[in-house]
């Protein structure tokens, strides 16, 4: 199975939208949910942070995964985001087969 889900967390709307908007229009994700309402508790630089922020799902495959990690990189206002890519253990064979379909390359775009 070549399909991933990316976890990234998102500051606001307008980043989380403008980033799951970028990947679905460069092939690089089949879809990507954008899940309000969560409040993030971690250690950074030595201090205990808490911050409201987004989800983003980001389904795409393994052959993008790179592509995907240099475009959120490039864009997003954190120093360090969150890039965690899951594979899932089964799923509906006809989703799966979209996602790989959705981020095929382009007749325009290099293989």
């Amino acid at each position: 199975m070549s399909a991933l889900l990316v976890l990234c967390t998102c500051p606001d709307r307008d980043t989380a939208e403008g980033i799951a908007r970028a990947l679905v229009e460069r092939r690089l994700a089949a879809c990507v949910s954008v899940l309000p309402g969560m409040t993030s508790v971690y250690r950074w630089q030595g201090a205990v942070e808490q911050a409201p922020e987004l989800q983003l799902v980001i389904k795409t495959t393994r052959a993008r995964y790179a592509e995907v990690e240099a475009a959120v990189q490039a864009v997003h206002p954190y120093e360090l985001p969150e890039l965690l890519a899951v594979e899932p253990v089964a799923g509906l064979a006809r989703y799966l087969d979209w996602i790989t379909a959705e981020t095929a390359p382009g007749p325009a775009e290099p293989g």
